[in-house]
């Protein structure tokens, strides 16, 4: 690869290949700032999506009633609590306090639909 130097030349085509390389290279780099600035928003719009688990079993139990007491500032949101399985079972994930990650969104609760015969988890998330 050629490497353009800020040198006065008299041959035209080695000017005009440098003026290429660096029209080619901001090319490069903005095709990889907005590559990136898609896959951001893309991640961050939508939950990121594990493989599913069927819980073949009785559905999960109602969701539990919390007092949810006051927020520690004016920015946070209650995340409910929900059940999750783990170790072969139904448990209880308790809710919490949480700062939005940017303004204007709004937490989706996770929750479980009844899909083959079973009931898969679908996981929270920020909208």
């Amino acid at each position: 690869m050629k490497y353009c130097v800020r040198l006065k030349r008299t041959n035209t085509s080695y000017e005009k290949q440098c003026s290429k390389e660096r029209v080619m290279k901001k090319l490069l780099i903005m095709s990889t700032v907005l590559v990136l600035a898609v896959l951001f928003v893309v991640s961050s719009e939508n939950p990121i999506r594990a493989a599913e688990v069927i819980v073949k079993m009785a559905p999960p139990p109602p969701v539990s009633v919390a007092v949810v007491g006051r927020a520690p500032s004016a920015r946070h949101v209650w995340i409910p609590g929900y059940h999750a399985w783990k170790g072969g079972r139904y448990v209880w994930i308790p809710g919490h306090w949480m700062i939005p990650p940017r303004p204007g969104v709004v937490w989706v609760a996770p929750r479980w639909v009844h899909r083959g015969g079973g009931y898969v988890f679908v996981a929270g998330f920020w909208r």
